[in-house]
């Protein structure tokens, strides 16, 4: 063995120092495994790491050498990912026009603190499949529990936000756009097509009225694998990754009226580009795409009505009168709009005959299924967002708002008896929270599958905040018809 150089002795010591450093912060002390081989790797030289670099075989040297800068970039990227920033592609259109559909945002892991992996050996880049192979990106042993290590902030009130989609804990496989305790209750409620009025019945019927829907769908779907698919779970930091915008924090009391959302009874502030659906009739001429270019509105929006067979008679119901000579209705539209897309319609009398906003009953089943409340997306709540070490009484009315945190997110059993409540077997009529909550809604807010439908999230689930968009690719335009949207590379997320 060679007696290390000093230059040897110096980086030695700056890696080490450097690397203790990172375990202080994110308060791991396993990681002082590692030290020994660092200083293996720097000045005992025990360890041949580069024992490919001595063969005369040139082919394995070249191959080893790829595989050492591969495995290096994988490490590399894995460390980032988690600690420092992870790349993320806008998926939907729930934040329209905060954000865009084909937006590629990095999303710092510093701002709320990153979080030490639930699921440590997982493959970098890739959520929970990898891609090709169709196969679970990630082992599930070992699972470490919820740890976030200090970062630059908290969650704010408007924050953009992004996290696990809390009830993607259980995924039907072919269904996976769709969380499964909604399909489990819509497939249930399908098997039962007598309409059960549930203004007649006790609260307590009512709760066996969902229990049975739920148990029905929840059968069914497992017992159709090839319909749809393998019924699994994922750990929580290999659920689907969500962006909304958050409304409401630990403590807050949230509700909406009339589409308005107010946080402890005064009105939170609407996002510049808010938008919400409606329907829009023409005077007969279609829309032109120049019109929907200069709007923003994308082709996935642009959902022509009359186009459909067997809409007209519910858009004449809906009010719709205007017609052609053939007596069929004019273009009918259905589109999301900003307050200035609107005003630029209702502006244009020539064009436009009509605009109404669209019918509550095209929103779905809302959160908590199991709980009879007769809220609406657009007048929802008062509902309490639970903060950490909050205690709160318990009753028939509040315990389905609370009980899949009490029981998915926070790990108690959690049974309801003739004599009452009992959690880890105990009676009570009490439970403290062991976690914040947050309440997270889409910019786009008929378009926007959120807190409203799914609940709370739990703090275990925040994973960054979106700080700036580097690319933004138009699906509807080609490369040399406006595909990148140059206005909006290095775009920070405000």
């Amino acid at each position: 063995m060679k007696k290390a150089t000093l230059t040897q002795w110096v980086k030695c010591s700056i890696a080490i120092i450097l690397y203790l450093l990172f375990l202080v912060w994110i308060q791991s002390w396993w990681g002082l495994i590692v030290v020994p081989f660092i200083f293996d790797a720097y000045i005992t030289r025990k360890v041949p790491w580069s024992f490919w670099r001595k063969s005369d075989n040139i082919a394995f040297r070249s191959i080893m050498s790829w595989i050492d800068a591969i495995v290096f970039a994988l490490v590399a990227v894995y460390f980032v990912n988690i600690y420092i920033f992870q790349n993320y592609q806008i998926p939907s259109s729930s934040l329209e026009k905060s954000l865009l559909v084909g937006d590629y945002l990095y999303v710092s892991k510093m701002s709320y603190g990153p979080r030490v992996p639930n699921t440590p050996l997982s493959m970098p880049l890739a959520q929970h499949t990898l891609p090709i192979l169709n196969s679970k990106s990630y082992i599930e042993w070992p699972q470490w529990p919820y740890k976030r290590v200090k970062g630059l902030g908290k969650v704010k009130h408007d924050d953009i936000v992004v996290f696990n989609f809390p009830a993607g804990d259980t995924v039907a496989l072919n269904y996976q756009e769709t969380d499964f305790y909604s399909l489990a209750y819509d497939m249930g409620k399908s098997i039962y097509p007598h309409k059960i009025n549930m203004d007649s019945l006790s609260r307590k019927d009512q709760q066996t009225v969902y229990q049975l829907y739920y148990a029905a769908g929840r059968k069914l779907i497992l017992s159709d694998p090839q319909k749809y698919g393998k019924v699994v779970y994922r750990p929580v930091d290999r659920r689907e990754n969500y962006v909304k915008r958050c409304l409401g924090l630990p403590g807050d009391t949230l509700k909406i009226v009339n589409g308005q959302v107010y946080i402890n009874n005064k009105i939170s502030p609407n996002p510049e580009n808010l938008q919400f659906n409606y329907f829009v009739q023409t005077t007969g001429p279609y829309i032109p795409e120049d019109m929907f270019r200069e709007l923003g509105i994308s082709m996935a929006d642009q959902v022509l009505m009359t186009g459909e067979a067997g809409y007209e008679p519910g858009l004449a119901q809906m009010g719709f009168d205007g017609r052609n000579s053939q007596g069929s209705l004019n273009p009918v539209y259905h589109l999301p709009l900003t307050k200035k897309m609107y005003e630029t319609f209702t502006a244009n009398k020539r064009l436009v005959h009509k605009i109404i906003m669209e019918p509550e009953e095209y929103a779905g089943q809302l959160y908590p299924q199991n709980l009879y409340t007769k809220w609406d997306r657009d007048n929802y709540g008062p509902i309490w967002i639970p903060a950490k070490g909050a205690t709160i009484k318990l009753t028939e009315d509040n315990l389905p708002i609370y009980e899949r945190c009490i029981h998915a997110y926070e790990g108690n059993t959690l049974e309801q008896k003739a004599d009452g409540i009992y959690i880890n077997g105990i009676k009570t009529d009490k439970y403290t929270f062991k976690m914040d909550y947050y309440w997270m809604m889409g910019d786009n807010r008929h378009n926007s599958a959120d807190s409203r439908y799914w609940g709370f999230v739990p703090e275990d689930h925040i994973v960054g905040k979106p700080i700036v968009v580097w690319l933004s690719l138009d699906k509807d335009r080609g490369w040399f018809d406006g595909k990148i949207r140059w206005n909006r590379i290095f775009k920070w997320v405000h």
